[in-house]
């Protein structure tokens, strides 16, 4: 086997079988800077591995992934005055890098997702190939509620999955929805009792590494290549830059702090 390295996440590549895990149990592994930076670094190693044929990413513990980090956000690098507003451009584009390396690599990725998939969590779902979750899994995305939109090419990614008029429903109104509703969206592939949620993944891999490497190989980008030339012009290149103007509107700098105050104050 072989492993990398990183603080917040676990690397592993068997044959033709990698593992991607998200590895912050006690923060129910939510996404700071160092977590995308690293995300992204971890797909270009994966794509090192010519003999890889299927990633599963998961999430170590009770979450699959709580989204942005609320004590160490992600976004606090593009409010830091101090550093060059380069470095804050920088900054924010950790999330849409981080989102793009992970969609772009050769192996075919499946997402296992347990318990919650909040926000940057969704849009980490989304950008697999193939996703599999427990029945009481639950999604939501409160970047509003925070005063922020959805950036790291969460929405045109969404809206390639579930289409327009559900995508502005569940960012607009940040409401929560199951694994049943995932599914009855097209945004799930399979929806499994939890005690089967990692036999089941693992069987799907074996499956799709006993077929032909390179049909595979060449559906998934066909299907890619689709999904591209289907939503020209809805290009995400500029989220960094709507986010670092975001963060420092003092309506959603209040937005955040309530936010905060609620979700921390139940913890």
């Amino acid at each position: 086997m072989d492993t990398h390295e990183f603080q917040t996440i676990k690397a592993e590549v068997e044959g033709p079988l990698g593992r991607l895990t998200l590895n912050r149990p006690d923060r129910l592994n939510a996404i700071g800077a160092t977590m995308l930076q690293e995300l992204a670094e971890a797909a270009r190693w994966f794509d090192t591995h010519r003999d890889l044929r299927v990633v599963i990413m998961s999430g170590t513990g009770r979450a699959f992934c709580a989204g942005a980090d609320l004590k160490d956000p992600p976004a606090a690098g593009q409010l830091d005055r101090e550093k060059s507003w380069l470095f804050r451009r920088e900054a924010g584009q950790y999330g849409l890098r981080a989102a793009d390396a992970l969609e772009q690599m050769r192996a075919v990725t499946i997402a296992q997702v347990q318990g919650y998939a909040v926000g940057g969590g969704v849009v980490l779902t989304a950008v697999c190939d193939l996703r599999v979750v427990a029945e009481d899994a639950w999604f939501f995305i409160p970047e509003i509620d925070l005063g922020l939109p959805l950036s790291w090419g969460g929405i045109p990614r969404l809206v390639r999955e579930i289409g327009p008029a559900m995508t502005k429903e569940l960012v607009m109104t940040c409401r929560r929805f199951g694994a049943a509703e995932a599914k009855a969206l097209g945004f799930v592939n399979r929806v499994v009792a939890p005690a089967r949620l990692v036999t089941e993944v693992e069987e799907l891999a074996r499956e799709l590494i006993a077929k032909p490497s390179v049909p595979v190989a060449i559906t998934k980008e066909h299907v890619n290549a689709v999904t591209r030339a289907a939503s020209a012009g809805l290009t995400p290149y500029a989220d960094g830059d709507v986010l670092m103007s975001s963060v420092s509107e003092e309506e959603s700098r209040a937005a955040a702090r309530a936010y905060r105050e609620k979700i921390l104050g139940k913890r």
